[in-house]
C-alpha cells in the first residue's frame, strides 16, 4: 500500500533526484526545519561554504555558487556594526577575512562597505561585506538558513528583519542556552530555533522553558551522534544538527566521506560542515 507523500515531499524529492533544475533549493517550507520518518537529511554549510578556493565565509556570492550545485542549509555569521547595521562576519575583527582592519563594533556601516573580502587562504576576492537584510533578500525560495546571532548583537533587530522579510519559513536563529532560546521564542513564537540539546536534560530544561517540540532544532555537537539521544529526539519530531566542522571533517577526509553516511545513520538530520560538497555527494 503506498503512503501519501506531501506536494512538498515531492517537491523536495524532485531536487534530490535531479527531476528539477539543478539550482537553489525550491519551495522551502518551514517543514523542512522538522523531523518525520519521510526526512530527507540535509547539509548546512558552515559560515556559507568558505572553505573553497575564491569563495569567502558568509558572502552572497559564495552562498549563491554553494546553492546552486546543491539544496542547502546556510549557517551565518551576523555582527553588528558602530551605526548597528547588521552584516555577515564571523570575527569581533576586521583583519582575517577582509582589506579592513579594526574592531565590527568600532566601525561604521560606511566603512565596511569599502572593503573587500579574502577567502580562507588569504586571496582577495572583487566581494563585498553583505547585510543581513541582503542576504534573506536574496535567500528567499534558494536557501534555508540557521543565523548564528554574535554575542554583541540584540535578538530583537535580528528577529525585527525575520519578521519584516517573512523569512520565518526558511530562516532559523541559532542560541546556545535555554535562557536565549526562551527568549527568542518570547520574541517570535513561529521562528525556529537551533538549541544545543546534547543530552535528556538539556532538552528538558527547553522544554520546561516553554519552548514547544516544533519550534526546536536540536544541535547534539561536534562529536559522533549519539544514537539513543537521537532517536528520544526524532519521537517528538526534532531534527538533530551534528557538527561535522572540525574534527568530524577531517576525520572524514582522512578515512574516506562515506564516514558521513555513518553519522546519517546514527541520527544525524542535518550535518554543519566545512565540506559540504563533499558530505553531499556521499548522502544524496
Amino acid at each position: 500500500m503506498f503512503k501519501k507523500i506531501s506536494f512538498l515531499s515531492v517537491i523536495f524529492i524532485a531536487v534530490l533526484s535531479g527531476c528539477a533544475p539543478k539550482t537553489y533549493l525550491r519551495n522551502v517550507k518551514r517543514e523542512l526545519f522538522t523531523y518525520s520518518a519521510q526526512s530527507t537529511p540535509l547539509i548546512s554549510a558552515h559560515r556559507g561554504g568558505g572553505d573553497y578556493a575564491g569563495y569567502p565565509e558568509n558572502c552572497i556570492e559564495s552562498f549563491d555558487w554553494l546553492a546552486k550545485q546543491m539544496p542547502v542549509i546556510i549557517e551565518c555569521d551576523i555582527s553588528m556594526t558602530q551605526d548597528s547595521i547588521l552584516m555577515m562576519m564571523h570575527d569581533d575583527a576586521l583583519e582575517r577575512t577582509t582589506t579592513g582592519t579594526g574592531k565590527v563594533r568600532e566601525v561604521t556601516w560606511a566603512y565596511c562597505q569599502s572593503l573587500r573580502l579574502e577567502d580562507n587562504k588569504g586571496t582577495l576576492t572583487a566581494y563585498k561585506i553583505p547585510t543581513l537584510a541582503q542576504v534573506l533578500k536574496w535567500g528567499k525560495d534558494k536557501v534555508m538558513f540557521t543565523l548564528d546571532v554574535k554575542r554583541s548583537v540584540p535578538f530583537e533587530k535580528v528577529i525585527e528583519l525575520v519578521k519584516q522579510n517573512q523569512a520565518q519559513n526558511y530562516a532559523a536563529i541559532i542560541t546556545y542556552n535555554a535562557q536565549d532560546a526562551a527568549k527568542v521564542h518570547r520574541l517570535d513564537p513561529e521562528v525556529m530555533i537551533s538549541v544545543t540539546i546534547r543530552n535528556n536534560e538539556e532538552y528538558q530544561r527547553h522544554h520546561d522553558l516553554g519552548i514547544p517540540d516544533n519550534r526546536m532544532i536540536a544541535f547534539v555537537g561536534t562529536r559522533e551522534p549519539n544514537a539513543e539521544l537521537c532517536r528520544f529526539l526524532h519521537e517528538k519530531g526534532i531534527r538533530c544538527i551534528l557538527g561535522t566542522l572540525g574534527n568530524l571533517d577531517k576525520m572524514a577526509a582522512a578515512r574516506g566521506d562515506k564516514l558521513y553516511q555513518e553519522f546519517v545513520k546514527q541520527g544525524a538530520d542535518i550535518m554543519s560542515s566545512d565540506r559540504p560538497l563533499e558530505a553531499w555527494k556521499v548522502i544524496k
